[in-house]
């Protein structure tokens, strides 16, 4: 007779509940700061002059590289930051600096067709406007919170579930901005670079309040 298959491994309660609480903090944090919701009125303005299908490539593009950025700092960001002997205040600046150039590009309008003629997935929307300071010093802290094995996963499932919300929602927004009247795009566009302006002089002065209290 043969011997009874052993049992597939069970997760105790405890080991259950740190991967949820990990998957849960991680997913709710990163869906704040990377705001998804926020940021998808500032793709269509970014992609007003793109096709559909370059649109489409570019929320694709944006979500992924901006989730294989918050990974890989989930990582090896530490080693990244301390080899470099770059603070996470110094990227919040570089950031701002940025979304500060865009921001004013933005404003005139002869500069807006240059702007969406380059790859906008990469910079400004996948950084540092998903991926920026904030979201990478807080991956930061929660892969040092979740160091075991499980919670690592459980970590990097949660990145992963964000760029896919990040990707849907661009997609969609995408979609409403085709329907949009070009006046409409033109003030939106306005309205986004006051905001964006606004957003990265936070980030600036979020930086050096930093450093002073340090």
């Amino acid at each position: 007779m043969l011997p009874d298959p052993a049992p597939p491994p069970v997760l105790d309660d405890h080991t259950a509940g740190v991967n949820r609480l990990a998957f849960t903090e991680t997913f709710v944090t990163l869906f704040v700061i990377m705001d998804p919701i926020g940021t998808a009125p500032i793709f269509v303005a970014l992609t007003a002059g793109h096709s559909p299908r370059a649109r489409r490539f570019a929320a694709l593009q944006a979500a992924a590289i901006a989730g294989g950025l918050v990974l890989g700092f989930s990582l090896f960001g530490r080693l990244v930051l301390a080899y470099l002997n770059v603070s996470v205040q110094s990227l919040a600046i570089a950031g701002g600096l940025l979304l500060l150039l865009l921001a004013l590009q933005m404003f005139r309008g002869e500069e807006v067709s240059r702007a969406a003629a380059s790859n906008v997935a990469l910079v400004p929307l996948a950084t540092p406007l998903l991926a920026g300071p904030g979201a990478i010093a807080a991956i930061m802290v929660l892969s040092d919170r979740h160091s075991d094995l499980a919670g690592r996963i459980a970590v990097v499932a949660a990145v992963v579930a964000v760029a896919t919300v990040v990707a849907a929602g661009f997609l969609l927004a995408g979609q409403i901005g085709r329907l949009l009247r070009p006046a409409v795009v033109i003030l939106l566009t306005q309205v986004l670079a006051l905001l964006l302006a606004a957003i990265s002089i936070q980030l600036i002065v979020d930086a050096v309040r930093s450093l002073i209290a340090a």
